[in-house]
């Protein structure tokens, strides 16, 4: 790595400021264009949470312990909810780029507080997920690309299936195996070791199934590739070669789909949280749009913007490490 930097971005030994250079550019633009998306974010759940049936003064009413027309006007003035959308829309706007996201509507206590006894249970889940899906996808990849083509064939078909599935729906079908039918792991409601195996596998099915293919047909076109034949002429064994050298060819354009994968695996953990009746950010934020809790809400969701632009950035800048054509192409 340290030599990728030690050229200039067409790799013909110009100064290494110039690559640094290059790299920063790219990180600026990135991070620019990452800006614009996080206000989208913010602008679409504010506007989607304006439209929806209900009142926001009727969720902090029914919080309240009186019910006079007095206590109303104080908590809509209290709220800023007298003010037309526009300034309710820039005044959040203003709070969630200083990162001030105020109190919870319903909860009474400060967002960042309230996201805070909920997010870990969340990043558990991510996190599993990830080492699932990663360990997963190269072990099904390399069996799949040393085996004939009638098996291969079988593992594109189960790799199709678990994209197409639902991740809710398979996750009912794995309740009703494993925690019902067979009571192996706990059914609901479980933040142990055992009660996050059928939540992690719900959610890792669809990105293992879709990174295990890519990754198959990267090493599949580089079996025929030059150096295949090197490696095999110096005696190297055909595992060897699959692991060592076919595979790390194959990496990079399954380096970029987990990117994509790891910025989504947030907003995913929602659903398999709800299903599976797990603590986390998912069963808040379903509460959070059903009351028009909008500072809880517009917190998540810039949240789940914020990790996926963060993994897109940080895959960006590893292929422009790793790969001469990107930085040929800057």
């Amino acid at each position: 790595m340290a030599g990728v930097l030690k050229t200039g971005p067409a790799g013909n030994g110009a100064p290494a400021g110039t690559g640094r250079a290059e790299l920063v550019r790219l990180v600026l633009l990135r991070a620019g264009g990452s800006a614009a998306v996080l206000w989208g974010a913010v602008t679409a759940t504010f506007v989607l949470l304006r439209v929806m049936p209900g009142n926001t003064a009727d969720v902090l009413m029914a919080r309240s312990t009186t019910a006079s027309a007095e206590t109303r006007a104080q908590l809509i003035a209290d709220y800023r909810l007298d003010e037309s959308v526009g300034a309710q829309y820039l005044a959040y706007l203003g709070k969630t780029a200083r990162g001030d996201f105020g109190d919870s509507y319903v909860l009474r206590r400060p967002v960042t507080e309230v996201l805070a006894t909920q997010l870990p249970h969340t990043l558990l889940l991510v996190a599993a997920t990830l080492v699932v899906t990663v360990a997963g996808a190269v072990v099904l990849a390399v069996l799949s690309a040393r085996a004939g083509r009638v098996a291969r064939s079988v593992f594109a078909g189960v790799e199709s299936l678990l994209v197409a599935v639902p991740p809710f729906w398979l996750g009912l079908v794995l309740l009703t195996l494993f925690s019902f039918t067979l009571p192996i792991f706990p059914a609901v409601g479980s933040s142990s070791l055992s009660g996050l195996v059928l939540p992690t596998l719900t959610l890792a099915a669809g990105p293992l199934a879709l990174v295990s293919g890519v990754l198959r047909e990267g090493m599949l076109r580089a079996l025929h590739e030059p150096f295949v034949l090197t490696a095999r002429t110096r005696g190297i064994s055909e595992t060897a070669v699959h692991v060592r050298h076919v595979l790390r060819h194959a990496l990079l354009p399954a380096t970029s789909l987990l990117g994509w994968i790891g910025g989504s695996l947030l907003g995913g953990a929602v659903i398999i949280e709800i299903v599976f009746s797990r603590p986390g950010v998912g069963r808040l934020l379903l509460t959070s749009v059903q009351n028009k809790d909008l500072p809880v809400v517009i917190a998540v969701v810039l949240l789940s913007a914020l990790v996926f632009v963060v993994f897109t950035i940080i895959v960006d800048v590893i292929t422009w490490l790793v790969d001469p054509r990107t930085r040929e192409a800057a």
